[in-house]
């Protein structure tokens, strides 16, 4: 990342809007939370959300009626055709489709998984992935998610933050990655994402996942502003030094092909409630 120029992107401060339309603010946060975990009831959602039941029987009627959300014979919500026909419209996307013409030479030396992430929130969520062909290869889909601090997508993200920014997110917090490694504190976060700043990539060893090494780009806008993160995933049993030299050039050449592409992309962001 020392050939751009990033502009952070720390988490939000306040909605000064938020007071204006809370009707809305809480339909949305039912339908974020639908998406992300599926088949809630109102009790779930009434102990996730902070909210009475019966303002959220009347948000979960009408996106019911508008085909948002369908509710089972347990009376359980989960996301209906028209929230499942919105998510079809993402391969359609400016970004997704340049990073499957971008990643073409990547597919084609090494046949490995690569996936595109964006960041929502605290975690670092596929939009787009390019399978391999190989027998053995990450098991993973569109939608799924890592602690932003524990992935390499996650931490292209956290490493254009200010360290400020990240002290003030994580600092006190156990960080403990989906395979068991504690990190010693925020500092060895921020000692993570220094290097990651330094190099213009992050790499991940097993941290997510046992058997898997990651490798992270960035993708950025004109003005430096991180929208996504490039990642290819292969198995530790086909990595070695020289493979890995080899896929981080080619890595690192699509990310700023890609960049080059959405360069007039707006940022993007997207928090929950």
């Amino acid at each position: 990342m020392s050939e751009q120029t990033v502009i952070p992107a720390p988490p939000s401060g306040p909605d000064v809007h938020a007071g204006r339309s809370p009707g809305v603010h809480a339909a949305l946060s039912v339908m974020e939370l639908v998406v992300a975990q599926g088949r809630l009831g109102l009790g779930d959602l009434a102990r996730e959300l902070k909210l009475p039941k019966s303002t959220l029987h009347r948000i979960c009627a009408i996106l019911v009626d508008r085909g948002w959300a369908i509710r089972d014979e347990q009376g359980r919500y989960e996301p209906g055709v028209r929230a499942i026909g919105l998510g079809s419209r993402a391969a359609d996307l400016p970004i997704v489709t340049g990073f499957r013409h971008t990643v073409a030479r990547l597919m084609t030396r090494f046949d490995e998984t690569v996936c595109l992430a964006v960041l929502d929130g605290q975690e670092s969520v596929f939009v787009a992935i390019e399978e391999t062909t190989q027998p053995v290869r990450l098991q993973t889909w569109v939608g799924r998610r890592s602690p932003a601090f524990a992935s390499a997508s996650g931490r292209v993200f956290l490493a254009a933050w200010p360290a400020e920014s990240v002290a003030a997110e994580f600092a006190g917090r156990t960080l403990i990655t989906p395979t068991g490694r504690r990190l010693r504190d925020v500092g060895e976060l921020q000692e993570i994402l220094a290097g990651v700043r330094r190099d213009g990539f992050a790499e991940n060893h097993e941290e997510t996942a046992v058997g898997l090494y990651t490798a992270s780009v960035p993708v950025v806008n004109e003005p430096g502003t991180v929208l996504a993160a490039i990642t290819v995933c292969v198995p530790t049993s086909r990595i070695d030094a020289a493979r890995r030299e080899g896929i981080l050039g080619d890595l690192t050449a699509a990310g700023r092909a890609l960049s080059h592409d959405v360069a007039w992309m707006p940022a993007f962001s997207a928090r929950r409630r």
